[in-house]
């Protein structure tokens, strides 16, 4: 079964203010609108996103409910994953494990360097870090998310030019 992961890395923030928690840090003005912006090539480019897996972190919530209402999904349809904030590829991968089967197409929105390493993980190709808003379109063959630990995907669209 065809499955798709959208790895979105959140937009642009604000530089941390003296003593701000990281956890804490917002979207910039210019950060909304490359979530606005992202959310809408999403909407031009994938069929239907069942599912969006987001930190919590206020800069990747934010994200993931920008993207959401430009996808016409509520707010029911994100999962906050505490274990997204900051995470390394594995854990990244973990939670895209543990996804219901009937779920086929999924946004993913956390932090580098966990999100650009798993999207080298997953396709085997170098990929240069990925920026603000950034998203990248990998088809995977799975017949259960389980399996993500143990098959290669295909990097099929990017809403940024890079070289692969």
């Amino acid at each position: 079964m065809q499955r798709t992961v959208l790895i979105c890395r959140h937009a642009e923030t604000l530089d941390p203010y003296p003593l701000q928690p990281d956890f804490d840090r917002e979207l910039t003005p210019a950060g909304q609108k490359q979530a606005r912006e992202a959310g809408t090539w999403l909407r031009e480019k994938v069929n239907k996103v069942d599912a969006i897996l987001a930190s919590p972190a206020k800069r990747a919530s934010a994200t993931a409910r920008i993207i959401a209402s430009r996808l016409y999904l509520d707010e029911t349809s994100i999962t906050f994953e505490p274990e997204l904030y900051n995470a390394r590829e594995h854990q990244l991968l973990n939670c895209l494990s543990k996804l219901p089967d009937e779920v086929q197409t999924v946004v993913l929105v956390a932090h580098n360097p966990g999100i650009t390493r798993l999207a080298r993980e997953l396709t085997g190709k170098l990929i240069g870090y990925l920026e603000p808003a950034n998203i990248l379109n990998i088809n995977l063959t799975l017949q259960r998310w389980e399996e993500i630990h143990y098959t290669d995907g295909v990097l099929t669209d990017r809403n940024i030019e890079q070289a692969q």
